[in-house]
This record gives C-alpha cells, structure tokens and sequence, in this order.
C-alpha cells in the first residue's frame, strides 16, 4: 500500500505506543501569511499533548486542528521573545471562550533578574487582560479562566514535569540575555528535543543525544541576513553567529548527536531561499532532514519516523470539551453600573 501524504486531524487514531508533532509555527519575528512564529504540538499515544511556545500566528493553526482545548491545557516556553509568546493571550482567554474547562498550565524559565522571568511576565499578561477576564467571569464556566505558572530555574539541567510516564527536561539555551531554554520529551521510549532559540552550545548536544526527533533552530547565513533581511554585516554577524545558529553550525550540531531525524526551523521556507539554506546544513550533515514549514506532521515509533502536510479545517468552529463544564458562578460576575445600564435600547429582543 502506498504510504499517505497528508494527515487529517481527527479521521487517524494514533498508536498507543506513538508519538505525534505538528509544526504550528516555524518562522521569525517577522510577520507572514505563509509562516507562523514558534510553535509545536506534541501528542502522545497516552493521550497526553503538550505545546512548545506559542508565538505570534500559530494559533489559527492550532485551531486548524480542531482539537477540544481542554485538551491543550499544557504549555512550555522556551524564552520570552514575541515570536515565542506572541499568541499566548489568545491561547489563555481565546481558549476558554472556545470551550477549555480546565485552567491554562504555563511552565518557563526564570531570568537573570526576576522581573525578566516567566512568573513575572504571566503576571503581566494577566494584567493586561485583567477587563477582559472581569467581564467573562460568572458568565463563563470559570475554571479555564485561570492561568497556572510554574517558574524554573533557567540555569539548571532538570526535570520540570514528570507525570503519567511522561518526563520534560529543560536544560540553559544561549540567545540574546539570560533566561532562554531548551526542552526533551521523555515516553515510552521515544525522545523529542526542541532547542527552542539558541546558539550552539554544550547542554543541547549532552542532553540531546539518542533523541528520535531533534528540532533545532537554523536561522540566516550572515550573507542573507544582509541580502535578505538588510542587515548592515556588523549586525548580521552577531545576529547570524553569536544570537542564532546558522545552518552550517546547525548541520554540524546534527551530525554530532545523530538523530534519527533531524528538523531546521526558524528561518524562512520559501521557494527561492530554502535551497541554500539546505545546501549549508547539507555541508556537514548527511542525515534525515527537514527544513520546516507549517503544519507538517510528523509520526514517531519504534520502526519509524514518517512525515506528512497536515490538511487541517480553514474554518474552524468551537469543539466540545471531552466532559461538560459547570455553571457560570454568579458571584464572580462583575456588574454593569447603573448608568450604564440605564442607557439601554429595548427594541423587545429576546
């Protein structure tokens, strides 16, 4: 039998021993239809889902999935960049309108200085959408209006979650200031590891090794952020080789941990620029490769690695939640003042 080439989301069951990841977003910080900011889904044959960041756009193909977001409840950021956290508003409050039951769980690194650290940031986003949640409370199930932060410390080499057989490490990631990480997903025999952004450095390559999936950041040659992105070649130096990892380096770093395969992302996947950008991982790494793109599938299990384009929904409705929620709590309702109430129009609608 021909082996398929595209994944529909919810018409394949996945194997109780398999592992699932979806690139939701595999770009830059520069915005684009064609590429969402950071973002990956990874779904478990024991049910559980996990999200690595959830940067800017990502979350219209997230949607695409039409997955019950009581079910997306678990989210890991690697650092605190707009292209790594961008969509993540939309994710805690866009989510509980769209039937979570459940609170949004945040795990994050900490900062050189707290203010610079995941809890301080959540407590900031919250903030901001402090009117927003008021008005929603008491009219909404409220448990999936809450947000959970789990804060950690960006500098160690640890275990962050550990639960129903699953295991997540995080381990210190160079980019830009202190306070970035890079994460591996431990189950049933099988190892994902995402750099999240990252120079190249000691921890990824000791704490990626026998890894089944390894997605690493693969940004611009020094040369295309000048031709390309019209950097002066001071900034693109520093840019290409001390912030990011170019693709030489990228394909050098896969060749020294040997995945079973191997994924570039955070650079852009057109046409006319991909060839080179393969070309220069291909210098010094001869193993399975994919440079990313969004949503394309990947199945992991013990015999093999497949990978596929997701057709997902372009217009995409609310999904049930797997259990139903329970009643709106009244005394959480913030009302309307009186004035404001007294210059409503009754045109008898029911």
């Amino acid at each position: 039998m021909e082996a398929r080439k595209f994944y529909y989301p919810n018409t394949e069951p996945l194997g109780e021993a398999e592992m699932r990841v979806v690139s939701l977003g595999t770009g830059t910080p520069n915005f684009r239809h064609s590429q969402a900011s950071a973002s990956w889904l990874v779904e478990l044959g024991n049910g559980d889902k996990f999200l690595f960041d959830v940067g800017t756009g990502s979350l219209a193909n997230l949607a695409a999935l039409e997955i019950p977001y009581t079910y997306l409840d678990k989210v890991f950021i690697s650092h605190l960049h707009v292209d790594h956290i961008g969509d993540l508003d939309a994710l805690f409050v866009g989510g509980w309108v769209s039937n979570r039951t459940v609170p949004l769980q945040v795990w994050g690194p900490s900062g050189l200085e707290p203010e610079y650290g995941t809890a301080a940031a959540m407590d900031g986003l919250q903030k901001m959408l402090a009117w927003d949640v008021a008005g929603r409370r008491g009219n909404m199930p409220s448990a999936g209006g809450h947000l959970k932060v789990t804060e950690f410390d960006y500098s160690k080499t640890q275990v962050v979650y550990d639960n129903n057989g699953v295991v997540i490490r995080s381990w210190p990631a160079i980019h830009g200031i202190d306070g970035s990480v890079s994460y591996s997903v431990e189950w049933n025999g099988l190892k994902f590891v995402y750099s999240g952004d990252t120079n190249p450095n000691k921890w990824f390559v000791e704490n990626a090794k026998e890894a089944d999936l390894v997605i690493h950041e693969c940004y611009l040659t020094v040369q295309q952020f000048i031709d390309i992105k019209n950097y002066d070649p001071e900034r693109a130096r520093l840019v290409a080789t001390v912030v990011h990892t170019p693709p030489d380096a990228c394909g050098k770093l896969f060749s020294a941990i040997e995945p079973r395969h191997a994924i570039a992302y955070h650079t852009f996947a057109d046409f006319d620029i991909a060839p080179d950008t393969i070309a220069a991982i291909r210098m010094t790494y001869d193993g399975p490769l994919t440079l990313a793109q969004d949503m394309l599938v990947w199945n992991i299990s013990v015999e093999s690695v497949t990978v596929r384009e997701v057709i997902g929904s372009g217009n995409p409705l609310p999904v049930a939640p797997p259990t139903p929620a329970g009643p709106p709590d009244p005394s959480e309702r913030t009302e309307l003042s009186d004035w404001l109430n007294a210059g409503r129009l009754d045109l008898g609608q029911e």
